[in-house]
């Protein structure tokens, strides 16, 4: 590391920025940090940052587990393949599919390199679970909390490093490209790169530079945007935001997946705690609370459909019969069996008093993923220069309109090699630009208005969760719209007169995350996948394998 003080500003220098903490970014600062041991004439200088600690990843709060062909006697690529263009609804890009599906199982032994636990069974093949939407047992998981074990692998090989600067608490407030040189920069400007960011140092509370001859953005989800979600309050766009306004390419912001199942309970929403979909593939069935089922209306898979007909089924009974939630039944399968698939699960309904072996689980929909973000080509790059993103900040196209399970977590592992790989191909050819200037809070005020930040952080939950929910409406979307505008000019108006701090920061961040959902939402002028409007209600006589 290089780095110079001066008035208790730093500019440091890494030849690789790594602005993310969970499976994508420590998985890409290993792939890189493993070349940088092999090539020690290079003196390759890695930082990974992170806003709170690596702890706090959303990786950790997966639970079902990862998908990967590895069963070859029952399951293929083929079948993998059709399982996620049938649950994107047709709108996936082909060729990120093949990408992810064929180096899935590579990307399971990398894990299992860097120390990652999988279940087995006593003949030592992974035991393997069905989840909705997928044909064939081809889940990979470690008891109910297979994120969490990710997580602490990947933590342990990363701290291990000695290649790797970990940054805590660090928080990246903008990427830095030629506007900040003085140079206008606009949506059509073709050749935008990235010098680095700028970022928030903890100790010091003030922004420092840090120069990068490449930056990856691996910054999670969007999913604290809503009032209620599966992901811990960190998940507020913030790499996404920060390449929006840094004029990159931003796509599929409307398709926000809902998990149909977290448990309900009043109270706990950021996060609500989710009931995995594998307990669904292990046999639970969705009812009402009277014990009726219902799923039979919906979709001839019943409770194993894919997750938008699911929470969009869930969302309509809920409508219907003026509920808060619906219930997930599992009374009918081993006692036993059931605690030992679902420990934490058990453990977590029990510590409210429900005894999910004996009582229905009370579960409802709430923001769960987001299937868009920074537009990437299949070597993770941006559309800005020098900069890739990966995990779910991105858009590779895997998803199209609709999350497969499962196929999160490997989609970071395999386009974290991609870009590794293609970053390293390119790294030496890339300068630091020392013409960057240090960020300039001339003039500013220390913020005494938290209050004020808070409640319009409440605001933008509100709005979202109202107007751009499982169900949308263009009147609806035009108000949040609307809505989102006034705080948007009340932010901004804020932040050029105050000092930068990590809250007001990130509420700008959730207000444009909320403003590109909205409008993205607006601009597709059909129901498809996750996005669902009653101004364009989807056609049942359509085959959308044709369209694609």
């Amino acid at each position: 590391m290089q780095c110079f003080l001066q008035k208790h500003i730093m500019t440091c220098k890494y030849d690789f920025l790594i602005i993310g903490g969970g499976v994508a970014g420590m998985s890409f600062a290993l792939k890189i940090a493993r070349y940088a041991a092999e090539h020690p004439e290079k003196q390759y200088r890695i930082a990974l940052c992170c806003k709170t600690t690596l702890e706090e990843a959303n990786t950790a709060k997966a639970q079902g587990g990862i998908a990967s062909v590895t069963n070859l006697l029952v399951d293929d690529y083929e079948k993998h393949i059709h399982d996620t263009m049938v649950a994107g609804d047709w709108i996936s890009d082909p060729a990120a599919v093949e990408q992810v599906v064929r180096n899935a199982p590579a990307g399971i032994q990398d894990l299992l390199q860097w120390g990652v636990n999988f279940d087995k069974k006593e003949d030592g093949n992974f035991d393997l679970h069905r989840e909705g939407g997928h044909s064939e047992f081809r889940i990979l998981h470690h008891a109910d909390d297979t994120g969490a074990e990710i997580q602490r692998g990947l933590m342990a090989a990363v701290r291990n490093n000695p290649y790797i600067t970990v940054l805590e608490n660090h928080f990246a407030v903008e990427i830095i490209t030629q506007h900040h040189l003085g140079v206008r920069v606009t949506r059509r400007t073709p050749d935008i790169e990235c010098y680095g960011a700028y970022i928030l140092n903890p100790k010091t509370q003030k922004i420092d530079t840090y120069l990068s001859r490449i930056t990856l953005i691996a910054t999670g989800g969007t999913g604290a945007v809503y009032a209620t979600t599966t992901n811990p309050n960190i998940a507020t766009g913030d790499g996404i935001a920060m390449v929006y306004r840094a004029k990159g390419k931003v796509k599929d912001m409307e398709f926000v997946q809902f998990h149909p199942t977290a448990l309900f309970h009043p109270g706990e929403t950021h996060p609500a705690y989710l009931i995995t979909e594998a307990m669904r593939g292990y046999g639970g069935i969705l009812r009402l609370p009277n014990g009726e089922e219902f799923m039979q209306k919906y979709d001839e898979r019943l409770s194993l459909a894919p997750r938008d007909i699911v929470a969009r089924a869930i969302d309509n009974e809920m409508k219907i019969h003026g509920l808060d939630h619906v219930c997930l039944d599992v009374t009918h399968k081993d006692p036993e069996e059931t605690k030992h698939h679902f420990p934490n699960i058990y453990a977590k309904c029990l510590s409210i008093g429900i005894d999910i072996t004996k009582e229905y689980i009370p579960v409802a929909p709430c923001a769960h993923y987001m299937c868009g973000g920074i537009q990437v080509n299949l070597d993770g790059e941006s559309s800005i220069h020098r900069l890739y993103a990966v995990g779910e900040c991105s858009c590779t196209g895997l998803h199209g309109g609709n999350r497969l399970a499962s196929n999160s977590l490997i989609e970071a592992v395999v386009y974290a090699d991609a870009a590794a790989k293609h970053s390293l191909s390119m790294v030496d050819n890339y300068t630091f630009n020392e013409k960057v200037p240090k960020w300039n809070d001339e003039g500013t005020m220390s913020n005494e208005e938290k209050v004020l930040i808070s409640q319009d952080i409440r605001e933008v939950g509100q709005i979202m969760s109202t107007y751009v929910g499982i169900v949308r409406s263009d009147l609806r979307l035009h108000r949040a719209w609307e809505r989102l505008d006034l705080l948007y000019e009340e932010t901004e108006d804020l932040f050029k007169r105050v000092k930068a701090t990590k809250d007001i920061c990130e509420l700008r961040n959730m207000i444009n995350i909320g403003y590109l959902i909205t409008r993205q939402a607006l601009e597709r002028k059909e129901s498809r996948g996750l996005h669902y409007t009653i101004d364009y209600p989807k056609d049942p006589n359509l085959n959308t394998q044709e369209v694609w």
